[in-house]
Parts: C-alpha cells; structure tokens; sequence
C-alpha cells in the first residue's frame, strides 16, 4: 500500500508550490470582453503556434479541435463513445478493413471551399504524408486506401484490422483540411468548425469567433478569448476582478476554498485522461536504462503525499498508463509499492547507490509542484535529483521529447489511449520491450473482444518495468462565474470544446 510521506517534507513542498504559484509573471493585463455573447477563459499550456500537423503537445488541439476543426467523427465526453460529426454515418465491412462515410451535405471551410469527399482523401493522404511530422502521425499508418465513391461518399481501407483507427480518427488526426487552405496553418488555421480564428496574440492570448456560416447550429457564445497565465494567483485575481469568466484548467486547487465560499462563482470537479507521468529515459548509457534503478525511482515515492502536496489531493493516484475511463483500466497498487528500503536495496544492486539524475521539467504549476515532492522523496534513498524547469511547450518538447536529452522528466499525457507509446522504442522514454510491442500488435488487429485483456497485460507489463512512473491523474478542475452554463465536466479526448457554452439569465 501506498503511504503517508513525513510532515516535514510535506510542508519543505507545500512551501514550494507557494513560491511557484505567487510568481511575478501575469499574463495578459485586459480585462475580459463585455457582453452576454461573449467569454474569456484563462488556461496555462500556450500553443507555440496552430499547426498541431508540425508541432506537438496538447495545447494546439485544446484550442482548435472541433472548435475550428472537426472530424469525421468526434468523442462524446460524456459516455467515451465515438459519434458522428462531419460523417453522418458510416458503416464497416465484416473483416473490419473497409469504412465507408456519409458525409454531411451543404458543409463548408471557413475560406468558404465546400467540404466534400475529396477533402477527406487529402487530409488522410495528407497525414501519412511528409507534410505532418508530428508522432501521433504513426495513427495513421493502418491506412492503405482512400477511395472518392462521390461528392458526399468516402471509402478508407485499411491495410489490416484495426480496432484503434476509428477512436484515433477523434484525436487530431482526423481533423478535415481544406484543399485551399493549408499554405499557412501555424497563423491562419482553415476549419469546418463553428468558430474561426479572429487573433493569436503570441503569449498574451487566442480568440475565436463564430462563423455565420457554419454548417450546424450557431453556438451561443460569439466571441471566445482564451487568455494564457504563467502562474496561478495572476488567473485566479482576474477571475476574481473580472478578467475571466472561467478558468478552465485550475493549476492551485489550494485556492479553491475562495469560491467556494464566494456565490458569484461555480466549481467543476470532473476526470481527464491526463497522467502526470514521471518519465525515466530507458535509453543505453543513463543511470534510468537500468530497470532497478527505475524500480527503485517508483518505490522510493509516496504517490499520495505528491497528490496530497502538490495537489491538494484532486485527482486520482493510478499504477500505469491506463485512466479508469479506458476500458483495460486496472489498479496495480503492489507492482511498486511505496517501500525506501527496498528502493535503497535496488539502487546499491545496481552499483548506483548514489545516483544523479537530471528532473527536467515542463515549467507548469502541476509538473513544478510535483517535482519538489519528488526530489525530496528520492534524495531521502540517495538519489540527487536535479530539477531544471524548461519552457513548455518549446523548449520541453525540442529538449526531452524529441531529443530524450533527460534522465527524469515530469509532464501530463493527455492525449487518449497513450499506452501504445510504449510499443514505439522511438518515443522519448526510449522504451523496448518486445514481449509489449507484440501484444500492443495483437490487440489492434485480433478480435475486438480481447482487446482489453491484451492491454491490461500491456499495462501490467510497463509497471513491472517501471517504463515509467505515474504520479497521479489529473483532475478536470473548472471555476467560473455562476452565470456560465456549457462547460465540460469530463475532459477525456484533446479538446477543449467551446460549442455548448452558455449564459444563464
């Protein structure tokens, strides 16, 4: 069982957070648009650009997916069920390799092409194409074929069963491109999506607005700023001074106790897919290639006091990539159970009783927050972790998810049913295990049925290793101003989605 780390590193942490949420750094200064038809929310993890085909992380897709671009179809964050969007229906041949979509008619970009079925040949084609470089292009490879039948009729082929393709065609993949409209998307994206991009401010703030020819119904909410904080008391004083209608991702929990006693505001409490990962670089040559070292790592940590600590105890502990909304969700609390002195028995098994690791961290309140509890943990076994915060997303994602230039990395994954990255030696915890990759294969084509038990086992499998470290999940943590109606509860795909917002009268 997990248990209860010591009060004097719970308040050396507690302290910590402290510093990093009453940071100087503001944000955006304006205060938030006038009017029942529009809304300001304030969010964390800033898009470095919009073109989420070339750069990764999450927080292009938070603020564009089924926003300014949908998909064939979409998530339902309410039942985790893939649903019609730009495809009204579609059907699947019995061997599970052919799809064939009914488009939606009368359907058109923002630049006003008319979306048809030629579109979705070159946004899939576009995908497994040069032209995307991001790594969750790889969802794409099962793809062999795709076929015009008509204007508003496509057929995908598949070069094998695939009991992922469809789920994965929710995430940014299976955005629709315009033909027209792809020549500059890190600045002017093109969508079929109710909104269009109005201003990217960069480091200041996003703005969409709704598009009077949108296809579907017009969403209440005209105008929509999404305003980017460096730390949490600048978000939660505009909130309180009006500068915000919402904060939609609450990065110091501690601070809830504010408006809960407070009736102008309303508090959210729901469940994401965001595993706030401690990575270990499994590569050749790094003390964490070792997997003692890496058990040791898992075993020294008391995972609720970093919950408890960091984040005031929201959320949900879990042993291994899998969020309890996947259906192969199982607790492993046993694999690696909080026990130091088997963790200092490792390390000197390893010939590494004193390890030194570099903890290069996403500069964001959860991963700071949770890497001092960390350290603390670790350097009570005799491992010197050292943090060093980066930029996020640049500088993270150049440094330690391209490159795998770290020992130790903490970040949240919230890109859905994430556990097939560790079926790819490539991806930046350099993990290989062939007995995974087998299994990760058997799950996507074998009978549906048994893709559960295969991924279990998958999920078993990484925690034995200790491919990585899972700290906790994240909590979908919303405030907003009692008025504002629409917003999710869950937050399980890669979208924030803005369309049902609201105001109450």
């Amino acid at each position: 069982m997990r248990r209860s780390f010591s009060r004097t590193v719970t308040a050396l942490a507690a302290g910590a957070l402290l510093i990093v949420i009453t940071g100087c750094s503001a944000g955006s200064t304006s205060r938030a648009p006038a009017g029942r038809d529009t809304m300001t929310i304030g969010l964390f993890a800033e898009p470095a650009n919009l073109d989420f085909t070339r750069t990764d992380g999450a927080a292009i897709p938070e603020a564009l997916l089924d926003n300014v671009y949908q998909g064939l179809v979409r998530l339902d964050q309410a039942t985790g069920q893939v649903v019609p969007a730009l495809a009204e229906s579609w059907t699947t041949s019995p061997d599970g390799r052919t799809y064939e979509f009914a488009l939606r008619r009368g359907v058109t970009f923002s630049d006003k092409a008319p979306f048809t079925a030629e579109d979705v040949k070159f946004s899939i084609d576009r995908v497994r194409s040069p032209a995307w470089t991001i790594s969750l292009k790889d969802g794409m490879s099962a793809v062999e074929a795709v076929d015009v039948l008509a204007p508003d009729r496509v057929r995908v082929t598949l070069n094998q069963p695939s009991n992922s393709w469809l789920f994965r065609m929710t995430t940014r993949i299976g955005a629709m491109f315009s033909r027209t409209g792809v020549a500059d998307l890190a600045n002017r994206p093109v969508g079929t999506g109710p909104y269009r991009v109005a201003e990217f401010r960069r480091g200041d703030a996003l703005t969409l607005t709704a598009r009077d020819d949108y296809w579907g119904p017009k969403p209440a909410i005209r105008t929509v700023t999404l305003r980017y904080f460096k730390d949490a008391t600048a978000a939660t004083n505009a909130l309180l001074t009006g500068g915000l209608d919402v904060i939609g991702t609450v990065q110091a929990p501690e601070s809830l106790a504010q408006f809960q006693r407070d009736d102008r505001f309303q508090i959210i409490e729901g469940t994401t897919n965001g595993e706030v990962t401690l990575a270990m670089n499994n590569a050749p040559g790094h003390p964490t290639s070792d997997v003692r070292v890496r058990k040791a790592i898992a075993m020294a940590i008391d995972h609720k006091a970093v919950l408890d600590t960091a984040w005031a105890g929201r959320g949900a502990l879990i042993d291994t990539m899998v969020p309890p909304t996947d259906p192969w969700f199982e607790r492993l609390p046993d694999v690696t159970p909080f026990d130091p002195a088997a963790a200092r028995a490792l390390l000197a098994q390893a010939g590494q009783p004193n390890p030194a690791l570099r903890l290069r961290i996403a500069n964001l309140p959860y991963a700071v927050a949770a890497a001092q509890v960390v350290q603390s943990q670790l350097r009570a076994v005799g491992v010197d972790a050292r943090i060093e915060p980066l930029e996020f997303p640049a500088r993270w994602l150049e440094e330690v998810f391209r490159n795998a230039d770290y020992d130790l990395s903490i970040v949240a994954h919230v890109e859905p049913r994430d556990i097939r990255t560790f079926g790819n030696p490539n991806y930046y915890w350099r993990y290989d295990n062939p007995e995974v990759r087998k299994l990760l294969a058997e799950s996507e084509t074998g009978p549906a049925d048994q893709q559960s038990a295969g991924l279990r086992r998958v999920g078993r499998l990484i925690a034995e290793d200790a491919a990585a470290d899972w700290l906790f999940l994240l909590p979908n943590l919303i405030v907003a101003r009692k008025d504002v109606a629409g917003l999710p509860h869950n937050r399980i795909g890669e979208s924030l989605d803005l369309t049902a917002l609201s105001r109450t009268p």
